[in-house]
């Protein structure tokens, strides 16, 4: 079943989170309507401090007589760029025991689909454990053998339901609720805003480890609000879970206005730019095109061999807001068309407030498909698990246009936007 707001009403009183500053289950007064005007993007006078710098500065009091495990990756890092394992390994008042690695790995050394395995960290010492592809019972057993007390979860997100991590967060808390240990969530910025959500609203038929639970491609909310959500909502409240909120975030701020470093995700997320476009133009992996993978500007290329200035003069016909898209050619290093040249366009994002990641992704597909008699979708139907239901593709294959095909996902997406009002934490 999708969310729907009994379901919220019943999880907004089951949790049993806490954070730092706010009632886990409460809705803020000062949350911001779906449909705000958004603030313009103007630099801080007081600069972002991630979950991470506040429970620094209050002398990690929160983990005070814990044995403390952490889920990170490169990401984890304060303003400095150093990152929190090493930083919370020198210091006495914490007693960190463990590591868990994402997809990628700890240290990020791993291609897409991949893990860095078990190991020892060399900078540390520290036992690093894999996380990836592995949940529930199993999940709970490494947590286990671990002997920690306290899992805390520090990962930079990118604001799309398939990009892992938050998968990761949702695995590990319901294995964390299975071990009985406490879940602590570091907060971190939605470096594309957390305005509002676009997209479709994943159907559970569809789950897999690029979409467990019915929210949308993109979600606009922060790592903290999905714990929060996802607690209540699909988890019965059983996560033992404390949030530590941002100070000096607002939902209207790209990453670019925090003053916080980046360091890319993954392999393939090497700017803010990449997130800004990644929660459309990545449904291009569900294609026989290129997403750019192999080139020095992943899911801002898209091509195949055989595309030619057409698709380009299609797009540019459309007047899609925010964006506009150059004829271009580019040979991937690897990945798809490796080592050949193909044909395509290039994001160009000219105005990133009116910027809509999902409908434009959408009409990049459905003009593909009129500019070029090669398109093909992927045999397995890996598009589906992108966009959650098979709505997607079977439009586009019947020949229905962008507008319509976004009005017929707008139903489940209201829904969705009210439940996610409840667990949003700032203005």
């Amino acid at each position: 079943m999708g969310l729907t707001r009994r379901t919220l009403l019943a999880g907004a009183t089951a949790g049993t989170a806490a954070t730092l500053t706010t009632p886990a289950n409460a809705t803020p007064a000062h949350a911001s309507p779906e449909h705000a005007t958004p603030a313009p993007a103007t630099p801080h006078t007081h600069p972002a401090r991630t979950g991470f710098d506040r429970l620094a500065a209050d002398g990690y009091t929160a983990l005070a007589g814990q044995k403390v495990g952490v889920v990170t990756n490169p990401t984890g890092v304060t303003r400095d760029v150093r990152h929190i394992v090493d930083v919370m390994h020198a210091d006495h008042r914490v007693d960190l025991s463990a590591v868990f690695g994402p997809e990628h790995g700890f240290r990020g050394t791993a291609q897409a689909g991949g893990s860095e395995g078990r190991y020892e960290d060399p900078a540390t010492g520290l036992p690093v454990y894999d996380t990836y592809t592995k949940s529930g019972r199993p999940l709970a057993d490494i947590f286990t053998t671990s002997g920690v007390d306290t899992v805390v979860f520090d990962i930079q997100d990118v604001g799309a339901r398939f990009y892992t991590y938050i998968w990761t967060l949702y695995d590990c808390m319901e294995a964390a609720a299975l071990a009985g240990k406490r879940f602590v969530v570091l907060d971190r910025p939605n470096p594309v805003t957390g305005r509002a959500a676009y997209g479709p609203v994943l159907d559970p038929a569809f789950a897999t480890f690029v979409g467990r639970q019915p929210i949308a491609q993109a979600h606009g909310m922060t790592a903290a609000e999905l714990a929060r959500l996802y607690n209540a909502e699909f988890l019965g409240g059983k996560v033992r879970l404390t949030t530590v909120r941002m100070t000096g975030w607002r939902r209207s701020d790209f990453h670019d206005v925090t003053g916080l470093p980046w360091v890319p995700p993954s392999p393939n997320m090497p700017t803010p730019d990449t997130a800004l476009v990644y929660a459309g133009t990545c449904l291009f992996e569900g294609t026989n095109l290129s997403e750019g993978r192999g080139t020095t500007r992943p899911f801002e290329l898209l091509g195949a061999e055989g595309v030619d200035g057409r698709w380009a003069a299609t797009l540019h016909e459309l007047a899609l807001p925010g964006v506009l898209f150059r004829e271009t050619y580019f040979a991937p290093t690897f990945s798809k068309f490796q080592g050949r040249t193909v044909g395509g366009v290039q994001l160009h994002i000219h105005d990133r407030e009116s910027f809509d990641a999902v409908r434009t992704g959408v009409a990049l597909l459905v003009t593909a498909k009129q500019a070029w008699r090669g398109f093909a979708w992927r045999p397995d139907h890996w598009i589906d698990k992108l966009t959650g239901s098979a709505l997607v593709r079977t439009m586009v294959d019947a020949g229905a246009g962008p507008d319509e095909i976004v009005a017929a996902w707008q139903p489940g997406l209201d829904a969705f936007r009210e439940v996610r009002r409840a667990y949003l934490m700032y203005a």
